[in-house]
């Protein structure tokens, strides 16, 4: 028997769950953790680009206002992921699952592809977040070292996270 999956009550619970993240696990000035990217990648693809942006921008001020130091910055650097969200699933995908507007799952794609889209979300977001962190004041191999320290911790943060909110269909 096949449960329903509420999408829109697990995205609020693992909103809540990156502002605990972010108020209590901050491990250290390299490391930024943030399951926001995937959670915007794996809005259902029934939802457009600009809804898909609009709940990108407020998750993104949700959490800063909860928890970041500077307002708008999570709201930055989501809405451009909320906008790529649709070609980025097309490019790694395929068509088939934009035309379908099916969910993508990791047991029907792959560990491989689907880690190939959340490194990109993660990249667009931890680029732009901590280029408006820095804001040019951070030398270039700083804001590098945090990038890559950031980007293996959230992808592995975010493989949970994906595995969590989209449904394993069989198929």
């Amino acid at each position: 028997m096949k449960t329903p999956q509420h999408f829109g009550l697990i995205y609020f619970t693992l909103a809540i769950a990156q502002i605990i993240i972010g108020n209590c696990f901050h491990l250290s000035a390299y490391v930024t953790l943030s399951i926001l990217p995937v959670m915007v990648l794996c809005i259902p693809l029934n939802v457009g680009t600009i809804a898909a942006m609009l709940i990108a921008f407020a998750t993104g001020l949700a959490a800063d206002a909860s928890c970041e130091g500077l307002a708008g910055l999570n709201a930055l650097a989501l809405v451009p992921v909320a906008f790529i969200r649709k070609p980025l699933i097309r490019l790694v995908f395929g068509e088939e699952l934009i035309e379908r507007k099916q969910q993508f799952s990791i047991r029907k794609f792959g560990w491989t592809k689907t880690s190939a889209a959340i490194l990109a979300v993660q990249s667009i977001f931890l680029i732009i977040y901590i280029i408006a962190d820095g804001a040019g004041a951070r030398p270039f191999w700083f804001n590098a070292s945090r990038f890559g320290a950031s980007l293996a911790a959230g992808w592995l943060l975010s493989l949970a996270v994906a595995a969590v909110i989209v449904p394993d269909d069989k198929k």
